[in-house]
């Protein structure tokens, strides 16, 4: 097997692995034993899911999320510099997209060492393929300020980028305050602002309905426990 950094896409959910990786990953999981992970505990259960003969006590991971130290972050190269395949999992959907891998991966890509990303579901990508939206243009916004005043004034300048640029827009936000969100964009955009609200995807209760801000009022869903993605747009 080739020495690489190879990317591997997590479940965004309780979805068989089956019906969202392709075999291809599996062989590959199979064959690395140095991981740079999210959370150890999620990482060893969805390497279980890949294959359950997985002996997960002969594996080394290596922990990557906000409480790691720059200087931390070339060491955990060393594996892939002495020529061992490495994988990068996140805590759902691709690595490195909105995800702390992306530190490491560029710390490969100026080394010279090779990164190779695996087919997997992005919850971006497929919020996008779902909304009927600008899927030619459209920009990804993370999380927005928590502030009233300021998440107002955000959520303002993306919709005039939305109608402007012709841009879709996209964020996220913690599941326990997506209602607060939905109350929010409600209130800060126009009643003829199209909005998408992807939920769960690629779980059975998966939710991706677009209306017009003005349809949404009084019938939004109770998404309280649910990763969601909202998508707004002209």
């Amino acid at each position: 097997m080739e020495a690489a950094l190879y990317l591997i896409p997590n479940l965004l959910g309780e979805t068989p692995v089956s019906q969202v990786l392709p075999e291809y990953n599996h062989d590959i999981v199979m064959q690395i034993r140095h991981f740079i992970v999210e959370d150890v505990r999620t990482a060893r259960r969805f390497l279980k899911q890949v294959d359950r003969s997985i002996d997960i006590d002969s594996l080394t991971f290596y922990t990557l999320n906000k409480h790691t130290r720059p200087e931390e972050l070339a060491g955990m190269l060393v594996p892939l510099e002495q020529g061992n395949p490495m994988g990068v999992i996140s805590e759902a959907g691709c690595p490195a997209v909105a995800d702390p891998g992306a530190d490491v991966v560029a710390i490969a890509q100026r080394k010279n060492l090779k990164v190779v990303p695996l087919v997997g579901p992005s919850s971006i990508i497929m919020a996008v393929m779902g909304s009927g939206f600008n899927g030619q243009s459209f920009a990804f916004n993370g999380y927005l300020p928590i502030e009233p005043d300021e998440r107002q004034k955000c959520l303002k300048r993306l919709e005039q980028r939305a109608i402007t640029e012709n841009q879709t827009q996209l964020f996220i936000e913690t599941p326990y305050r997506n209602a607060k969100m939905m109350a929010d964009i409600l209130k800060a955009c126009r009643p003829q602002t199209h909005l998408c609200i992807a939920a769960g995807i690629t779980t059975p209760d998966e939710y991706i309905h677009t209306r017009t801000v003005k349809e949404w009022r009084d019938r939004l869903p109770d998404l309280s426990k649910i990763p969601a993605i909202f998508l707004i747009y002209k």
